[in-house]
């Protein structure tokens, strides 16, 4: 059997997409998502201090991406993009708690359709509609999600069982042992880790607020260091399911014949990052392994989003994408990592705990903001709200001692729009927006968004839905409502 966890190559291209086609003949897939995860987070992407063995390995046997980017940094918005390859406005479901309506075609179903045995375990978030489209859903949190049985889960420790639940991640590898094994097999497996809210005891040997590296638009503070060592905390976790699935994998004989993506759903939940189109907000690791098809130890800096998964995984199991695909098949890259897919990519920022839209463009060098909010403050999601560090930086805030980058959260108006240089501001702290050596950039990526928005039909709303959170503390509001009716 051929196994996937998704990447490129056009092998194959004329394998039988009939159900009883040989299992043999057809790659399985596997994809894995972390769930706000920051690009720079993990030992494979240079992070000098957080412990991801696994995550580092798959790097090194395979592909590292270093411009891949989400669609919306938003959890919800964000996989749901994912998985039916189509921009969030497309999608019916662009705020996060919508869930994916029943009349959206999923890459899921295709490969199931053609014979696949399709799986999900963890993290769910995409609505009940979505489930049909698997064969098996083991969802976080629903009476459908089982622990373990017998020696093995004898073996665990109570606080283990605790930690594995609120991970995510422990039906992954019971998902993977439980396969069918006459049928190549899809498995979408989707952590919760490292989401809020966190709490000590994730992992037996802890990160230290020294191992922290703190980026210039939060405070360096002992509330923020302690903060963000308690985050690494949940990605070792995470780290630790990723190399159990990939000891599965062997144990079976497939690792060898598996493709593995590893990617976030959005960048790390703290003020600047999580629910903004900076870097820090959408742009995600992505690392592919495919023995025999992708070159260990390679990388690739051409430019991919999350809605190119859908094409490419469709390309690989002999599929065709079908038309309600927006995104572009990317195999290519597998083999030859310096081709060009894409000259631009799109993001959106919506509805998140708060009144907010906005839209972006990214090219290798630039990035252009349109802030279509822009009379609301940057304020995070509400549970980064309620953090150490943005409490922290409210006091800090009004003992008047934040920089400038660091009040960008608190900040109102903000400017309409925002252009960076990314190669020589990485952190998006210089907007180049009103500075005319940068006013022919400027009006090119005005151009392109706006003939983007005519081609997507993304129509700006008579209104903005409105906060259902305090914006200070986080609390909820009484006109709180979930899961969000989508709009008509």
């Amino acid at each position: 059997m051929r196994t996937i966890i998704l990447t490129g190559l056009c092998f194959g291209l004329l394998l039988s997409s009939a159900p009883g086609a040989e299992a043999a003949a057809r790659p399985n897939i596997i994809v894995m998502i972390a769930d706000d995860l920051g690009r720079d987070d993990c030992g494979a992407y240079g992070h000098p201090s957080i412990r991801t063995p696994n995550i580092d390995r798959l790097a090194r046997e395979g592909m590292r991406f270093d411009r891949a980017f989400v669609m919306a940094s938003s959890c919800s918005p964000s996989r749901s993009s994912m998985l039916t390859g189509r921009y969030p406005h497309n999608t019916g479901a662009a705020e996060l708690h919508q869930p994916l309506p029943p009349e959206q075609v999923t890459f899921a179903e295709k490969l199931k359709a053609a014979g696949y045995w399709t799986a999900a375990a963890g993290k769910w978030h995409l609505g009940a509609a979505a489930k049909g489209r698997f064969d098996l859903v083991r969802e976080v949190g629903t009476s459908g999600f089982q622990l373990p049985t017998g020696p093995a889960a004898k073996a665990q420790s109570a606080a283990q069982d605790a930690v594995g639940l609120q991970s995510g991640c422990d039906q992954w590898v019971p998902v993977l042992r439980d396969r069918p094994r006459d049928r190549p097999f899809f498995l979408w497996l989707a952590a919760v880790d490292p989401h809020r809210d966190y709490r000590e005891g994730a992992i037996p040997r802890p990160h230290r607020p020294e191992d922290a590296v703190v980026p210039p638009y939060l405070p360096d503070v002992p509330e923020v260091r302690k903060d963000l060592a308690l985050y690494y905390d949940e990605i070792a976790r995470l780290d630790s399911y990723v190399g159990a699935v990939m000891a599965e994998l062997e144990r079976q004989g497939e690792a060898g014949n598996t493709l593995v993506l590893f990617l976030s759903d959005n960048g790390r939940p703290f003020p600047r990052c999580k629910t903004t189109l900076y870097d820090s907000g959408i742009r995600t690791p992505w690392i592919v392994r495919w023995p025999g098809h992708v070159e260990p130890g390679s990388r690739c800096a051409s430019l991919v989003n999350t809605i190119d998964i859908a094409p490419t995984v469709l390309t690989l199991a002999g599929l065709q994408p079908g038309p309600t695909i927006q995104g572009k098949d990317i195999s290519t890259l597998l083999k030859d990592p310096i081709a060009k897919v894409h000259d631009l990519l799109f993001a959106e920022r919506n509805w998140h705990d708060f009144t907010a839209r906005g839209r972006a463009v990214r090219s290798e060098r630039f990035k252009y903001i349109r802030n279509d909010d822009s009379t609301m403050p940057l304020t995070p999601p509400a549970d980064a709200v309620r953090s150490p560090t943005f409490q922290a930086m409210r006091r800090l805030r009004d003992q008047g001692r934040l920089t400038s980058a660091q009040r960008a959260c608190f900040v109102h108006p903000r400017p309409a729009e925002e252009l960076y240089d990314v190669e020589a501001d990485p952190h998006e702290l210089r907007n180049l927006a009103r500075d005319p050596k940068f006013a022919t950039v400027l009006a090119e990526m005005r151009r392109a968004l706006a003939h983007w928005e005519r081609q997507t039909e993304d129509l700006m709303p008579a209104r903005l839905n409105p906060d259902e959170f305090d914006r200070e503390t986080g609390e909820p509001l009484p006109n709180r409502v979930r899961p969000r009716p989508r709009k008509t």
